[in-house]
């Protein structure tokens, strides 16, 4: 058995340490390393000196990989040859790898919530996604289509709250670091989006007064602690604010570590070979991190990616361009009389954006954490695993893409190995 640490950067010279044991008897005495480039066939243009450091035990010195790429080590021991492949990134490239953190996020309160991060609020907000008695029928609750147990989503195609919906249900797990909410973008907060599902028909099917009346009646005390008041007299202000406590329940829903995060930190030196040539064509070939950026993986914006957005026959999804005439006409978003920010600052998004013909049928650019435990894909739930999402984007049909469209998507044409790679890379952002 053989082992080795290296560190290497292009064009600058390092060391390897390398164990090697036998099965049966003693150590060997002897190694011999090398290095190459199977794609390119040529290796090292520099010899190093191995010097042993203990039984079994050597430090090669002096080795230098002057291009990025794949490289293979080759290690001699006493006349057995072994090669052991390494990734080996461009600064270009770890500059974008590096892009990706750091993670967690720092904690940070929403500025239109004045219960943002306070405790009695979480608690009082962490009651209500439990509770059924806030739908109209008293039968279904914010967990119906957010499971705990499955990372806030429902493993569906398209949620079903009481009836099924046009589209997919999300993860709530990083929730709180949005910019737009909603496949289509139709709310520009979190508590404005905890109100529609209660609103709407096919989900919890209930009125601002019934919410009211549940607050008053089975949460006055819990109120009290989190909003410093009584419940106000007035349906719509206590339905928002019971938004608001569900917002900041949500706003604690954090994914943790991954091993692509220990890799990028430098904590980790088992991190797959093949995560890593995915995490290669991820931010290269691949391009894909010019949407899914950032430590949360999203530029938290809209696009169309060649899915149909027909949501049943002869009935169209329009996506972000209904979206932006909701979230502009909504008299709960950030530029009405509930955002406790008086400034305003944070409403710059809402006032500017522009609806324009190109956003039909965008929607949202999801984030990639925990992304490999919460298929099915896509807004419409109709890629069913990882694999078809990147085989999507190596096949995709640029004639399905809007003609004045961002022209970031091209198919991408990838190897049988490639896809294996990337899926390979996409699995190393989930909690373990």
């Amino acid at each position: 058995m053989l082992t080795y640490r290296a560190a290497p950067e292009v064009g600058k010279h390092f060391s390897v340490d390398v164990a090697a044991c036998a099965k049966n008897g003693p150590p060997p005495r002897a190694l011999k390393v090398d290095a190459h480039m199977p794609e390119h066939r040529h290796g090292m243009n520099y010899k190093p000196t191995v010097k042993p450091v203990g039984p079994g035990q050597w430090q090669a010195e002096g080795l230098l990989f002057h291009m990025p790429g794949k490289w293979e080590f080759v290690f001699f021991v006493e006349g057995e040859r072994m090669t052991r492949e390494l990734v080996v990134f461009s600064t270009e490239e770890k500059q974008k790898i590096l892009a990706h953190g750091p993670w967690p996020p720092a904690p940070r309160r929403d500025p239109s919530n004045r219960v943002s991060g306070k405790p009695e609020a979480i608690a009082l907000g962490e009651r209500l996604f439990f509770e059924p008695r806030l739908s109209g029928t008293g039968s279904v609750l914010c967990a119906t289509c957010h499971v705990p147990f499955r990372r806030f989503q429902d493993a569906r195609a398209r949620g079903f709250g009481l009836e099924e919906v046009d589209r997919n249900t999300p993860s709530l797990m990083n929730v709180g670091i949005y910019r737009w909410y909603g496949w289509d973008g139709a709310q520009d907060s979190l508590w404005a989006q905890s109100i529609r599902p209660l609103l709407d028909t096919r989900e919890m099917r209930a009125t601002p007064s019934h919410i009211a009346k549940a607050l008053r009646t089975l949460f006055g005390t819990e109120y009290e602690k989190a909003f410093g008041r009584k419940p106000p007299a007035d349906d719509e202000e206590l339905m928002v604010d019971a938004g608001k406590a569900l917002a900041a329940y949500q706003e604690t829903l954090i994914t943790k570590r991954t091993p692509f995060d220990d890799f990028r930190d430098g904590r980790s030196t088992n991190y797959p070979l093949a995560a890593q040539r995915g995490l290669r064509i991820f931010v290269g070939k691949g391009n894909c991190s010019v949407c899914h950026f950032g430590p949360s993986f999203t530029n938290g914006e809209f696009a169309d990616v060649g899915v149909p957005h027909f949501a049943a026959r002869g009935r169209v999804d329009p996506g972000r361009y209904e979206g932006i005439k909701k979230v502009k006409s909504s008299p709960f978003n950030l530029l009405g009389r509930f955002n406790d920010d008086a400034t305003r600052a944070n409403a710059i998004g809402t006032q500017h954006v522009d609806l324009q013909h190109r956003n039909f049928g965008e929607f949202r650019v999801p984030g990639l954490r925990n992304v490999a435990l919460t298929a099915p894909y896509m807004h419409n739930g109709s890629l069913a695993g990882l694999r078809d999402v990147v085989k999507h984007y190596s096949d995709i049909n640029e004639d399905r893409l809007h003609f004045d469209g961002e022209k970031i998507l091209r198919k991408l044409n990838l190897a049988p190995q490639e896809i294996d790679d990337l899926v390979s890379f996409l699995e190393s952002l989930s909690e373990q």
